[in-house]
């Protein structure tokens, strides 16, 4: 998905202050939170210049760099950032926050589409989860309800009562009402201790060989945090097995890129979930689809958020909307394979009948 297209260029004061060539500059073409650019340093090295997003406080780039240190030590690839001339890990201009991050060689995706390429991914998720159970580490940036799906839902009814502006209100109003339906059915998730996790694992934030593809490492760590791993790991598998891109209506739920996603993270992370752990990933994946078309359909509304593509929609909410809807497919094919996904899980990972 292309997202945020006809990026100005950067300004000259954020490049001399990172000692950065005037050209080539490329905006990327992904990425729905902060604005991306390929640059070079002046000597020719290849690098990733970004505006940082104001949702994420400046603080984030000291977890950025104890968890890519981290990273490095175990001997996974990771990018790292880049400091400015003067040694800081960030630079401020014009009301905004930049870094600088040394480029990762390789290719993202915006769909798994391959058991392949779903196996690999669950394999980078798996060495990263194992690489950091060890590392003893509180995030700065909390992210306290990042997937609360109760906060969630009330935040969208509060939007749908407040009901400003009406016509975005009442275009999303359908949608809402299947997100409040699906959600009611929602099967109870156990409580399981927090872990470190990535936070936000779609596979557009995995990159891969081109040659090999051959899964690399994640990037956007901007979303380091504590939480039950199975919210990650449902987070990752809603986006992974939709063979569809996050906004195509027509998206389903692919049950062999669920099962080839959880051989990859099983072989890489082998004896690192606990049964009960394991045996939530079908729900957990359930309700985080759940969860992230109410966040959809909330911004439809609310209009400051994601971002959008312009070329292909008329605005924030018409784009939001897409989202919701293909979210709302994809939990809907989620929910009628439960029971076979739950056999998945119990083979993969050799899990005893559930207690009675």
């Amino acid at each position: 998905m292309r997202a945020m297209p006809h990026v100005a260029a950067p300004p000259d004061r954020v490049l001399h202050a990172f000692g950065l060539a005037p050209a080539p500059i490329r905006p990327a073409a992904s990425g729905l939170i902060n604005r991306t650019w390929h640059v070079q340093s002046r000597d020719g090295r290849p690098l990733v210049l970004q505006r940082v997003n104001r949702i994420f406080p400046p603080a984030i780039h000291r977890d950025i760099d104890a968890l890519t240190a981290h990273l490095a030590a175990k001997g996974l690839p990771t990018p790292r950032l880049v400091p400015a001339a003067d040694g800081a890990l960030w630079a401020e201009h014009d009301g905004g926050v930049w870094r600088v991050l040394t480029h990762v060689e390789g290719v993202t995706f915006d769909a798994a589409e391959t058991p392949d390429r779903a196996r690999e991914a669950g394999a980078v998720l798996g060495r990263f989860h194992a690489a950091v159970r060890d590392f003893d580490y509180t995030p700065s940036n909390a992210r306290l309800g990042v997937h609360d799906t109760a906060k969630h839902l009330e935040r969208l009814r509060a939007a749908l009562e407040a009901n400003v502006p009406p016509a975005e209100v009442e275009a999303t109003r359908p949608l809402a009402d299947a997100v409040f339906a699906l959600a009611a059915r929602l099967p109870p998730l156990p409580r399981t201790p927090d872990r470190l996790v990535h936070g936000d694992p779609k596979i557009s934030n995995i990159v891969f060989d081109a040659a090999t593809g051959r899964g690399i490492c994640l990037i956007d760590l901007d979303t380091l945090a504590r939480m039950p791993v199975t919210l990650e790991l449902g987070d990752a598998l809603r986006s992974w097995c939709n063979p569809a891109a996050e906004d195509a209506r027509e998206a389903r739920f692919d049950a062999a890129l669920f099962e080839a996603a959880l051989e990859g993270y099983a072989a890489a992370a082998p004896d690192l979930l606990e049964p009960d752990e394991a045996r939530a990933v079908p729900a957990a994946t359930l309700t985080i689809a759940v969860e992230l078309a109410a966040r959809f359909c909330t911004d439809a509304i609310e209009d400051r958020y994601f971002a959008y593509d312009p070329d292909r929609y008329p605005s924030r909410p018409a784009h939001n909307r897409a989202r919701a809807a293909g979210q709302l497919a994809l939990a809907r094919d989620i929910a009628a394979a439960l029971p076979a996904l739950d056999e998945t899980v119990a083979r993969i990972f050799r899990l005893s009948a559930r207690p009675s």
